[in-house]
């Protein structure tokens, strides 16, 4: 941050075309050459809007921003230093500090409030987990939601010090790390806002990997995990196709066997990870019904990224299998066991789905409790409005239920086996999905 510091008459020399500063919250920051770059063109900052030339502009300012939008390295850099003898008055959450707007964290972290399922190790895990996001992985999330390009490997090697993916994929010692602590992993990461980056971020070993690491034999599990779970090799969850949507039983994927190999011919479609995925975990029927293979990119497997609503950084692909030769001692599980693997598989991605989802709308309801107590409107803020306070309201009542819901399951899970999971919770994980989605469409 600039340490310069100057009056108010300083920077009201700095007043027309070509030379203009704007004080916001005490911050002095020229926008000379950003002036023309302006979303809303020059003239709104030379003409009394949000620049006014040379003077303060921040009621104006946070009329139309958010403190964020400061925050971001292209307008953060305009920043030349800040009023003498003044101090901001907005200030942004220091790394792990939880916020203070009401519901904004759920009640667990909430002070003067308590939880059965929570312990102080879990507190600590998420103070270290939401600082280690923000000070490591948030930039690079913003960075790769808007240019679309893969998360570096710089940030994944980082990630897999903490053995990132492994935390995503459930408890290995449950009196140390249990569900609880995965589902603040899954919630923190999900704070940032930027949903591709956030299945970009290895989401296809999130779901891909788990059949290996339950269906698999030793053998399969010691060639391929270690690389996975370091970062190293991406792998897909490769389902989905153009010809069976949800009807996961219609898959037209064939693998027919030929001595030691699989021959495989299909394509897959929406598969996330799939344009820089170097293993795909496929559905496949053959004559003796479903099986799920594991399958390595080759010459005769080949990816295409799909145009989608969010960023590309998610790669998401089109993936073709033209004749791909698969050794038959990449099948996991048995032959004809194939769609009572995937469909066991899909619990804990529901699971992992609605934690997002949750996630996501708190920051929602942060950031219209902020919104609504900052922009005024007919001389009074948003909030005054009783339609306003009702669809609070609204937004609130549905994160809070799902919260309550997702904590129920979360805590079934952590004293079921995994084939406990698939037979009794299927139908509360599906529904509560349902729940939670339909929530954030509302």
């Amino acid at each position: 941050m600039p340490s310069n510091e100057f009056t108010f008459d300083e920077v009201a020399q700095h007043n027309k075309e070509g030379d203009l500063w704007v004080v916001i919250d005490s911050k002095v920051y020229d926008l000379s050459r950003f002036a023309n770059l302006h979303p809303g063109g020059a003239s709104v900052l030379y003409a009394g809007g949000v620049g006014k030339s040379g003077k303060d502009a921040t009621q104006v300012f946070f009329g139309l921003h958010r403190l964020e939008v400061l925050q971001r390295p292209q307008y953060s850099r305009l920043q030349v230093g800040a009023i003498r003898g003044q101090t901001e008055s907005i200030k942004p959450l220091a790394p792990g500090e939880l916020s203070l707007v009401p519901y904004a964290e759920p009640t667990w972290l909430t002070p003067g409030y308590f939880s059965p399922y929570y312990s102080d190790n879990h507190r600590q895990f998420h103070k270290a987990v939401r600082a280690f996001f923000m000070e490591f992985v948030y930039a690079e999330a913003i960075r790769c939601e808007d240019s679309g390009k893969r998360i570096s490997q710089e940030v994944l090697d980082k990630l897999s010090e903490i053995n990132f993916l492994a935390m995503r994929l459930g408890p290995v010692k449950p009196d140390e790390y249990d569900h609880f602590h995965e589902l603040i992993l899954h919630t923190e990461l999900a704070r940032f806002g930027t949903r591709a980056f956030v299945d970009g971020l290895l989401n296809g070993g999130v779901i891909a990997l788990s059949p290996i690491l339950n269906f698999g034999t030793p053998e399969q599990q010691a060639k391929f995990v270690p690389d996975i779970l370091a970062g190293k090799k991406y792998i897909s969850l490769a389902i989905t196709e153009a010809f069976a949507g949800s009807d996961v039983s219609g898959v037209q994927t064939v693998a027919v066997r030929d001595g030691d190999e699989w021959v495989v011919t299909g394509t897959k479609k929406w598969i996330t990870n799939g344009t820089f995925s170097d293993y795909f975990t496929t559905l496949c029927k053959t004559d003796a019904g479903l099986v799920v293979l594991l399958i390595e990119r080759t010459d005769a497997v080949s990816t295409k990224a799909i145009k989608m609503s969010y960023s590309a950084t998610a790669g998401t692909a089109f993936v073709t299998f033209d004749k791909a030769r698969v050794p038959v001692a990449n099948t996991l599980g048995q032959v004809g066991k194939g769609l009572s693997i995937t469909l066991s598989n899909f619990n804990h991605e529901r699971w992992m789905v609605t934690a997002s989802s949750l996630s996501a709308q708190r920051v929602v309801v942060d950031e219209c409790l902020k919104w609504t107590n900052q922009r005024i409107a007919f001389g009074k803020p948003l909030h005054a409005q009783a339609v306003i306070r009702a669809k609070l309201a609204a937004m609130i009542s549905r994160v809070e239920a799902c919260q309550a819901w997702v904590e129920n399951i979360t805590l079934q899970m952590n004293n079921m086996s995994y084939h406990e999971q698939s037979d009794k919770l299927a139908g509360s994980i599906a529904l509560l999905k349902q729940y939670a989605i339909s929530a954030s469409i509302d």
